[in-house]
């Protein structure tokens, strides 16, 4: 089992991510959102909610909004938000516990793509969407996002004799949007639309003085010497050439299909 399939992990990792992740993830979220209508008559629910980033902008649309995720800690960090219309419940995503047919539209915001078995993940969201609602699925490219994308460009740049953390298998196999779009018909939703987002993560150059805390969560910086730490930390402040933040562009596909 990959440290990321544990729900143990995410649990430790819950506070760090709400703080960290959850702000970036979030406009991809609002970018998925984008692209259906929801009002105060959908029925939503979110696959591998995380923090949360989608479930709580899909409930101020007004809809009713399902959370779920395998992390206990995550899901406590959703219920703390307090909605009204907002449920936050424990559950596989693999094997939802839920009704066919029960919801208009069933989200995965970088959430099912980290599954064992994602193609299962897939296919119990489609089993869950009514005739007619959506399917909406977020995946990163191949090298990811964020501080794990620099991360690995800067191994890949100091250390090229040496692997880095492998991506999840979903998201080496839906990094092209042609596959990503097979992968939903197999999973039984039709006529899918994969696109394109774009944000910039901003690091702020101060973190680095805490680079265990900016780092942590990657297996990527975890396994490098302390000598290697400092290499690493020098480069990311020859990148920022001095300015307080640095951009990094982090691109996702964002797919909607119709159920």
């Amino acid at each position: 089992m990959q440290e990321f399939e544990n729900p143990d992990h995410w649990d430790r990792a819950a506070s760090h991510y709400q703080r960290t992740a959850h702000p970036f993830t979030a406009r991809f979220a609002e970018a998925a959102l984008a692209r259906i209508a929801l009002s105060s008559e959908s029925h939503v629910l979110d696959v591998a909610t995380g923090t949360g980033a989608l479930a709580l902008a899909a409930a101020r649309t007004g809809a009713r909004v399902l959370a779920t995720d395998f992390s206990p800690g995550m899901v406590a960090c959703v219920a703390a938000a307090n909605l009204l219309n907002v449920e936050a419940r424990v559950m596989d995503g693999q094997a939802l516990d839920l009704p066919d047919a029960s919801f208009d539209a069933v989200f995965s915001i970088f959430g099912v793509i980290m599954f064992p078995d994602w193609r299962k993940g897939l296919a119990e969201m489609r089993r869950v969407t009514r005739p007619g609602g959506y399917g909406v699925v977020a995946t990163w490219q191949e090298q990811g996002a964020a501080t794990f994308l620099l991360l690995g460009q800067i191994r890949r740049k100091l250390f090229p004799e040496r692997g880095g953390m492998a991506m999840p298998e979903a998201v080496r196999a839906l990094s092209d949007p042609q596959d990503f779009a097979r992968a939903l018909v197999a999973a039984g939703y039709r006529d899918p639309q994969v696109e394109s987002v774009t944000h910039d993560f901003t690091l702020d150059v101060a973190t680095l003085e805490e680079p265990d805390t900016l780092f942590g969560m990657s297996p990527d910086w975890i396994s490098l010497s302390d000598a290697d730490k400092v290499a690493v930390i020098a480069e990311v402040r020859q990148m920022a050439d001095d300015q307080p933040v640095l951009p990094i562009p982090s691109t996702a596909l964002i797919a909607v299909a119709e159920r």
